[in-house]
């Protein structure tokens, strides 16, 4: 959705790391060897590259060798699936190319009775074509923060559709606190995704097989999105993005939209004068929402030991709830990827976002939504939201762009 930009998933394919890592490995499993090599980014908590290296030590199926990847890490995934046999597991968000070219190999076959059990947007994150290519890890997802004393001060109460909140970003903007903070952009990138969400709307079709911001709604709530960028009450210019809680915790906004990852650096520094709210909804047409995005374990189909590999996936990321459990929660605010393991999962906000979570949560990254059609889409609501360019007009060209791309994906 946008730039996505999060702990977890939010992260877009771009640029080209060179493999170094891997060496001249082509063999099977990566050398040969019957060794699994699975690969991570670089995940930014402390603790998590020992964990993940624990977890792999532990695996009595086979060897496992974990290589941390710093850098433009999507971009190396998929350069690798194109010419190595390295990795044979790997994190990623399942991409339609990589189903197309047969780069991945399909898991359905790893859940058995567990599937009921996995949040189902997650699995659907993860799915073409009616085949599951990922196993999803954990779940990362954004919420609006809201320091309740600021809006009980000023009158309001917490906002629960897209006009509340406006109403409310300029009742409380300020003695020197801006009202509302979602990205130095003013929310363009991370919140077109929740804006059509709240009109009822969505990238795709249910069926994948058109765009699904084909309706005058999208132009409604875009141009609420300008409204709230012509009130004065958005902070721009902050000193990190919506991805750190920086704003938020040094007191420059009464609201932010930021990511459940940032909740433990929130707590610190306004204890329990915090409230987390899903996106509002437009109206009772649209539905409140939060984005759900995660990284998923996946098996490259290169690999010499696809059935080794799977055996591991299964292990790790189905059957070992205790280190699911802890990957999730032990290195930031996180939630399982499983209902079972979310449900008993923080208190206050934590276990608020369970519910926003189970209830909407929403595919953030679809597999059918090519960045091509992102960048136009979202081109387009920043001229409508930034130059306050005419809706109607900018939207036409995005929803071309996005025909073009469904077409191109069903050849």
């Amino acid at each position: 959705m946008g730039a996505e930009i999060g702990r977890r998933g939010f992260l877009v394919v771009a640029g080209l790391l060179g493999l170094s890592a891997c060496g001249s490995d082509t063999g099977r499993g990566g050398s040969g060897d019957g060794t699994l090599r699975h690969w991570y980014h670089a995940y930014g908590e402390d603790g998590v590259q020992d964990a993940v290296r624990r977890y792999a030590a532990a695996y009595p199926g086979a060897k496992v060798e974990v290589q941390w990847n710093p850098g433009d890490y999507d971009s190396k995934v998929v350069t690798a699936l194109q010419n190595s046999a390295v990795p044979d597991v790997f994190e990623a968000q399942v991409k339609v190319d990589w189903v197309r070219q047969k780069q991945v190999v399909p898991l359905d076959d790893l859940l058995g009775d567990t599937r009921d059990d996995f949040v189902r947007s997650l699995l659907d994150s993860q799915t073409v074509d009616g085949r599951l290519y990922g196993i999803p890890q954990a779940i990362d997802t954004q919420v609006l923060y809201y320091r309740p004393s600021l809006l009980s001060k000023a009158g309001v109460t917490p906002p629960r559709t897209v006009d509340e909140l406006i109403d409310a970003a300029k009742r409380v903007n300020a003695g020197g606190v801006r009202g509302f903070f979602a990205g130095n952009d003013g929310g363009v990138n991370v919140l077109t995704a929740p804006l059509l969400w709240s009109a009822g709307l969505d990238f795709l079709s249910a069926d994948g097989k058109a765009p699904g911001f084909d309706d005058p709604r999208a132009a409604t709530v875009f141009g609420k999105l300008r409204e709230l960028h012509q009130s004065g009450a958005l902070l721009l210019g902050a000193p990190t993005d919506w991805s750190d809680p920086g704003a938020f915790v040094d007191g420059l906004t009464a609201m932010q939209w930021t990511g459940l990852w940032n909740l433990p650096k929130i707590r610190a520094a306004h204890g329990d004068d915090i409230g987390v709210l899903p996106f509002p909804r437009l109206d009772s047409r649209g539905a409140e929402s939060v984005p759900v995005g995660a990284y998923s374990a996946m098996v490259n189909a290169r690999s010499g030991n696809v059935d080794a590999a799977k055996a591991y996936v299964k292990w790790l990321w189905v059957e070992k709830t205790e280190y699911q459990t802890e990957f999730a929660t032990a290195f930031g605010a996180h939630l399982p990827a499983r209902r079972s393991l979310a449900a008993k999962t923080g208190d206050g906000p934590a276990k608020d976002v369970v519910g926003f979570v189970t209830e909407g949560g929403r595919i953030a990254n679809p597999a059918r939504w090519s960045s091509r059609a992102n960048t136009a889409l979202t081109d387009a609501v920043s001229r409508i939201a930034r130059e306050g360019a005419e809706p109607t007009g900018e939207l036409r060209a995005a929803l071309q762009t996005a025909r073009d791309e469904i077409a191109r994906l069903d050849r």
